[in-house]
């Protein structure tokens, strides 16, 4: 089970134990605790492939509460940025959904492009810094060309005013550079703020900076695929849009409200099956619920059920992973004693001869956790990793202690809240949805 020693920097060490202990998944340092999953990566990294080769995606990932889902998502976006694209994310939440008529819609896409992230700035808040390289880039070329900036932005600007609202967008844009030339920065701040979608109100908008419309809950998409040119334009490869707590629209009680919903969802998935759309891909997770339900999930609307129906012919093991929808299987036990020997080697930092518990300990407290909660450990592992955590811990602070005399007191709960409930929470109960149950992901 021992593996070549890679060393973990300390912050990143520090940060997923603190991540793990406190039940979710940590934001750095995913390649150090991911395990399996290798068919499903090879499936996203083609997608992210076709969408900087000017193409489309439409992915719904399908799991258990514990599968993996969110950790697999942000695996994905990882990958998408070193593979130079952009990427923008948002769990959905009573307050954020794909279509509305209160600001809820709105309130998705701006959390979405809060949270936008490139290579140079994987932690979000990237907007400004895409915004000023299209910029200086402009500024650059017209010098080389001897032509006016202006003339230049227009230029480049040219392929976004054939969306909806894109003209705007180009307008928005060109008071962005001037905003710079003059050192205006409430122009500049005002021209991000559109882009962000914070205007509430048209008359604002045309006072700050002469456009007649603004990103609302009726052209959230329309603005995404706008959003998707301009990154293109100012050098990426495309943007890949993740949407997580999809079940947060299955729940919603009201029965026009959801069909809304999947409605938006079915022009998306339209789009991206028919390669209507350039440079933009979508990763969406859910339960099975969310899918599968007939009467309030994705196959309650019968559009959208022919087009992710699954392959019939995929049965006894065999899988096909080249359809939007792919589901992710429970956690092996092969899995989760791989993932045990990732913690106990972040633990370490890498160096197996710090190693707080040898393999032997991986196996035992297996059995353990087998003995205590059967194999529902297997399906949702956020309180066996957790346990796991704590038993390092204690090590790792009390040395001489055993692990032999620790294990019999560590205390898995059997009737664990997260393995009796059927629905996910929703993301309000810890602010990111990124539940440490979520840990079953690939390399």
């Amino acid at each position: 089970m021992s593996k070549p020693a890679k060393t973990i920097k300390a912050r990143d060490r520090d940060t997923i134990i603190q991540a793990l202990s406190a039940g979710v998944v940590p934001r750095i340092g995913l390649p150090h605790i991911q395990v399996g999953r290798a068919a499903e990566i090879s499936a996203l990294l083609r997608d992210i492939d076709r969408i900087a080769d000017a193409g489309s995606a439409i992915r719904f990932v399908i799991g258990e509460y514990g599968a993996g889902k969110t950790f697999f998502a942000n695996l994905v976006r990882l990958i998408a940025l070193e593979r130079k694209c952009v990427t923008v994310h948002a769990d959905l939440a009573p307050d954020r959904r794909v279509h509305a008529s209160g600001g809820q819609a709105r309130g998705l896409y701006s959390e979405a492009i809060r949270n936008m992230a490139t290579r140079n700035k994987p932690e979000g808040n990237a907007l400004a810094s895409i915004v000023e390289r299209l910029v200086t880039d402009a500024v650059k070329e017209g010098s080389d060309r001897k032509i006016g900036v202006e003339t230049v932005i227009d230029e480049k600007l040219a392929p976004i005013q054939d969306f909806v609202g894109g003209y705007d967008f180009a307008t928005v844009l060109k008071a962005y550079w001037r905003g710079s030339e003059t050192s205006n920065e409430v122009l500049k701040t005002s021209a991000l703020r559109w882009l962000r979608g914070e205007f509430s109100t048209k008359t604002e908008a045309r006072k700050e900076l002469g456009v007649r419309t603004i990103i609302d809950d009726d052209s959230v998409y329309d603005s995404l695929k706008s959003m998707a040119c301009l990154v293109r334009v100012a050098g990426y490869a495309g943007m890949l849009v993740m949407f997580d707590e999809m079940v947060n629209i299955y729940k919603l009680q009201n029965s026009q409200a959801r069909n809304q919903n999947y409605e938006q969802l079915l022009r998306i998935v339209n789009d991206g099956l028919q390669g209507n759309t350039v440079g933009i891909g979508f990763v969406m997770c859910g339960t099975p619920e969310f899918l599968l339900d007939t009467r309030r999930g994705l196959y309650s609307y019968e559009a959208l059920q022919s087009r992710l129906a699954e392959n019939q012919f995929a049965t006894a093991g065999l899988v096909d992973l080249s359809g939007p929808v792919m589901k992710l299987k429970s956690l092996t036990p092969e899995d989760l004693i791989v993932l045990l020997s990732n913690i106990r080697s972040v633990f370490a930092s890498g160096d197996p001869s710090k190693n707080l518990v040898p393999d032997e300990a991986l196996t035992a407290f297996m059995d353990h956790c087998n003995k205590r909660i059967g194999e529902a450990y297997f399906r949702t592992p956020r309180t066996t990793v957790k346990a796991f955590v704590q038993l390092l811990s204690v090590l790792e602070q009390n040395p001489g202690s055993s692990w032999r005399e620790l294990l019999g007191a560590v205390q898995i709960a059997e009737d664990a809240p997260d393995l009796a409930t059927e629905d996910e929470p929703s993301s309000g109960q810890n602010g990111s949805g990124d539940e440490l149950s979520n840990l079953r992901i690939g390399s």
